[in-house]
């Protein structure tokens, strides 16, 4: 893009570096561990330029991957920025992953440098020559390794390489629910397009302290949260792992807090989550699964405070958003608000009763498509252009937008359509009741069966009929549960989402031998 006969940089890093202080040497991000470290925005300067120019002295080929397979630390969000002003494409990776999913990372997406933790080199490194990775480096959380010692060679300035908007800045690779995980790809102009809008949405301010708790392998702790911060040359909080006691410790003198539904459970289950605790907050952010409405009322009744839901995926970062302000309208529970601004979004097919259909999008945002995988990309784009997120919904009167469960998630029972949200808000609304999942699994009548597994609350003693009798009195019939699992938990991936598709597997059985 040309500017007055200039030429434009529209690398994603270009716009995070331009929004620093004018003094660098003030806080940039501090640590919140038993000895805090602090960081200026010089260091995050001066780090990211050496690392970006060993990257360029590996003389890699345009568009390389860099994958990153190491435990949160500020050093690995340097890494990422590095990526970035180095013109890379950055692959995050959840250091939870074992040797047969990185194999089908590194067989899928090639990446010209992997980075992982000592302790996980002898394997990792292997595996990563194996599939042809030409460079392996180590980094760990106590600033050690060789990625650092490396760097340490090179120059601390460096020109921020040149990049198009619709060049590849990041790959996702999606939680893999179904099949194998697919790789979102995200340019820069998709990441840049959304943080600016969230940095005006959400009202971010000049001092604005975000308080950050998230895994930065994702994209609600590194494109939403990391963004926001550095976009409006915000200090950070920065905590290697979420510890209820200690956030709320640093909560005082934060303003800004983004979170998962888990988080704020047990943030609640805090004896010192008062309204004075979170007297200097103007904002608490929550995402990556659904919030449970009692949860929503516990924090407004705790702090005083209003939790905004929002919505979004790996394919197209922030969708939609509850108003940060007032004069925009209420954030309302159980649904995550209206579209952003620049963001379109329709209900696909919805049914005639309910409203619920497939919830399709369009918007700068939405992704360039899955690596490597161009009829997926087709088959996930509509002929006119929307995105099939594969989430369904429906949007109420007031134009917000209520999300009932994955496509895939339906329960097809007897002929008949059973959103499970629906079943599940009607379960945690019952007494003894702390959350529940509903799957469908085969049942040799009515093709699937409704079965609902739930968590009972401290203390409280759940009886399988007397659920089931209870829904009965709430539900049409067909979509009340057949059978009822009581468990102690839920299973989770990282970011704090029911697995549903272990569940199914688990009790798939019920019915049919």
């Amino acid at each position: 893009m040309q500017n007055g006969g200039m030429m434009t940089n529209d690398n994603l890093f270009a716009a995070l570096r331009d929004a620093f202080p004018a003094d660098l040497d003030t806080l940039a991000i501090e640590t919140a561990g038993d000895i805090p470290l602090r960081y200026s925005w010089r260091d995050l300067d001066r780090a990211t330029a050496r690392l970006a120019n060993l990257f360029a002295n590996l003389d890699l080929p345009a568009g390389s991957r860099v994958a990153a397979h190491v435990d949160k630390s500020v050093e690995a969000l340097m890494l990422y920025l590095a990526v970035q002003r180095a013109g890379l494409v950055y692959l995050p990776l959840n250091p939870a992953y074992q040797a047969g999913e990185m194999t089908h990372f590194l067989r899928d997406a090639e990446p010209a440098v992997v980075v992982c933790s000592g302790a996980n080199f002898g394997w990792v490194s292997k595996l990563a020559f194996t599939h042809g990775c030409g460079h392996v480096f180590t980094l760990d959380t106590d600033r050690t390794g060789s990625l650092l010692e490396r760097a340490s060679f090179h120059a601390d300035e460096h020109t921020v390489v040149q990049r198009a908007a619709s060049d590849l800045a990041v790959i996702l690779y999606t939680s893999g629910t179904t099949g194998r995980s697919k790789g979102a790809m995200l340019t820069h102009g998709n990441m840049l397009s959304n943080a600016r809008t969230l940095k005006t949405f959400w009202g971010w301010r000049p001092d604005d302290v975000l308080v950050h708790v998230l895994p930065i392998f994702h994209i609600h702790g590194l494109l939403v949260a990391c963004h926001g911060a550095l976009l409006n040359g915000s200090p950070m909080v920065w905590f290697d792992r979420f510890e209820p006691a200690r956030v709320l410790a640093r909560l005082p003198g934060a303003t800004v807090f983004m979170g998962v539904p888990t988080m704020y459970v047990r943030l609640l289950a805090e004896p010192g989550l008062t309204p004075e605790a979170c007297r200097t907050m103007r904002l608490f952010v929550s995402g990556s699964a659904p919030l449970l409405p009692e949860t929503f009322r516990a924090w407004q009744q705790r702090t005083g405070h209003t939790i905004l839901e929002r919505y979004g995926m790996s394919e197209t970062v922030m969708l939609t958003s509850n108003p940060y302000d007032a004069a925009q309208g209420e954030r309302r529970g159980g649904t995550v608000g209206r579209p952003l601004p620049g963001v379109d979004l329709r209900i696909a097919s919805p049914d005639t009763d309910s409203g619920n259909g497939g919830i399709e999008v369009r918007g700068p945002n939405v992704f360039a498509g899955y690596w490597r995988l161009a009829e997926k990309t087709k088959e996930e784009f509509t002929a006119d252009g929307w995105f099939r997120t594969g989430d369904v919904g429906h949007i109420d009167t007031d134009g917000y937008v209520h999300i009932v469960g994955r496509a895939k998630d339906l329960v097809i029972t007897g002929g008949f359509n059973v959103y499970p949200a629906e079943v599940e808000a009607t379960l945690d609304d019952l007494p003894g009741v702390q959350e529940s999942a509903v799957i469908g699994v085969p049942h040799p009548d009515f093709g699937e069966a409704v079965v609902a597994v739930v968590v009972p609350r401290p203390g409280a003693t759940l009886d399988g009929p007397t659920l089931i009798a209870a829904v009965k009195s709430h539900l049409a019939n067909f979509k009340v549960p057949k059978h009822v699992v009581v468990t102690a938990d839920l299973p989770r991936n990282a970011m704090g989402k029911v697995q549903k598709k272990a569940l199914r597997e688990l009790h798939q059985g019920l019915f049919t031998p």
